[in-house]
């Protein structure tokens, strides 16, 4: 049956195959088996450490150039200076978002009813 100029069987062939092509696994990608070992477990006190750790060596190293171009290095251009200031503000606002996503989530477990 024709409905405005479409095959209405056309398209129902066509979902059928975009299904059939979702279920089965392609380009040497493995599907998920029983016997998979688990995924390596992270710790979430190490994975913020580390992120903490990459802002404040972002802010010291946009720092360290920053004083060096005042000094007057003629190896720092003013761009990578600004470039590197802004790298490091971006880290550090993208840490306060975080840490207030952790704060609101905290502050919504602790009035849960129990």
């Amino acid at each position: 049956m024709k409905t405005g100029g479409i095959d209405t069987s056309r398209i129902e062939s066509m979902i059928a195959q975009l299904k059939a092509a979702a279920t089965r696994p392609e380009n040497g990608v493995k599907a998920p088996q029983q016997d998979d070992a688990p995924a390596p477990k992270v710790d979430f006190a190490a994975a913020l450490k580390a992120s903490l750790d990459q802002v404040s060596n972002a802010q010291r190293g946009a720092d360290a150039l920053a004083r060096r171009f005042v000094a007057g290095d003629d190896s720092v251009s003013l761009s990578d200076v600004m470039i590197n200031s802004q790298k490091a503000s971006i880290a550090f606002q993208a840490t306060v978002q975080v840490r207030n996503k952790l704060v609101s989530a905290y502050h919504d477990i602790m009035n849960m009813q129990v």
